[in-house]
């Protein structure tokens, strides 16, 4: 350990890229999906160096979550000065997908010219954002898996497949979509098994009248779970307890379907830890900001 802060103490650096030197010498767990091992997220290494808080080290406190998003990120290496096409990128937090604009399913890719392998199993995350959470992963995992995401902000579809030829890899894909209207035609088609789909910090539309927006929704989950293989997994999780409850109470109605996989670490039918290996964005806002996240894991039943 002694080595984190030399890391810290022998350079100049800027404290982001301070915590990023340090955090690179971090060891690995597993993640529970693939069995891969994948580096330590950030909060195993805001615990190493909260225990050395010399003047030499990184303050982690001082770090502004847009950079603690760039140091959980930081093996991606990607390039945010990227094509005109693309252009300025900004997330609109809130979008209707009841709107007519969103009605229309979204084409089917051709899978063979998408993914090196076709045949592999599928991990789709719906709302998939900026994609990082899902580069990550597909760079973890090159040769077991396909990662899709689904997003209905289009910019940050065509940014995340900007980066996807980047960064080289050949087992993610991104559609702009409407995961309610398009899930069932997309996932029906695809060549392969779907082994996981994710449901990550979805808008949360917390006027009541708005709760129909929301995307765990009776006709979603029947797309999923007719599509899902036996064995599969869902894993929904929100900072926002109510949120997370209506995803809970939509699920755990399919129970004669669906098991929930009571994990070591639960607490209230909730998983404390993440699973996945690494934080999406809005994980890491939420967590800065003291906010707890409601996890839940269940696995389709072997009928």
């Amino acid at each position: 350990m002694a080595s984190l802060c030399q890391a810290c103490a022998s350079s100049s650096a800027t404290p982001l890229l301070l915590a990023k030197r340090v955090f690179s010498l971090a060891t690995s767990p597993f993640y529970f999906t693939s069995g891969h091992k994948i580096p330590r997220h950030y909060s195993s290494f805001r615990a190493s160096t909260s225990a050395y808080g010399s003047a030499d080290c990184v303050d982690i406190k001082e770090m502004k979550s847009t950079d603690l998003v760039e140091l959980e990120y930081a093996e991606l290496n990607l390039k945010y000065k990227i094509s005109e096409e693309v252009g300025h990128v900004r997330i609109r937090q809130h979008v209707n997908p009841l709107s007519s604009s969103f009605s229309t399913p979204a084409p089917v890719p051709a899978w063979e010219e998408v993914y090196k392998d076709p045949s592999l199993p599928l991990m789709v995350d719906i709302g998939s954002g900026s994609g990082r959470f899902l580069l990550w992963l597909a760079k973890k995992d090159a040769e077991s898996r396909n990662y899709l995401g689904l997003e209905i902000r289009q910019k940050l579809v065509k940014r995340a497949n900007f980066w996807v030829n980047e960064l080289g890899l050949s087992n993610v894909h991104f559609i702009y979509a409407n995961a309610t209207v398009s899930f069932d035609q997309l996932i029906s088609s695809y060549p392969g098994p779907l082994e996981l789909v994710s449901i990550l910090c979805p808008d949360p539309h917390f006027k009541k009248r708005h709760h129909k927006r929301r995307v765990v929704q009776k006709p979603l989950v029947n797309s999923i779970l007719q599509n899902l293989k036996p064995g599969g997994k869902i894993l929904v999780q929100s900072d926002v307890l109510q949120v997370a409850q209506d995803m809970r109470n939509q699920l755990d109605e399919e129970a004669k379907v669906l098991q929930h996989v009571d994990t070591a670490g639960a607490e209230d039918g909730w998983l404390v830890a993440n699973p996945m290996g690494i934080r999406t964005e809005r994980e890491i806002h939420a967590e800065l900001e003291g906010a707890r996240v409601y996890r839940r894991l269940y696995q389709k039943l072997q009928l």
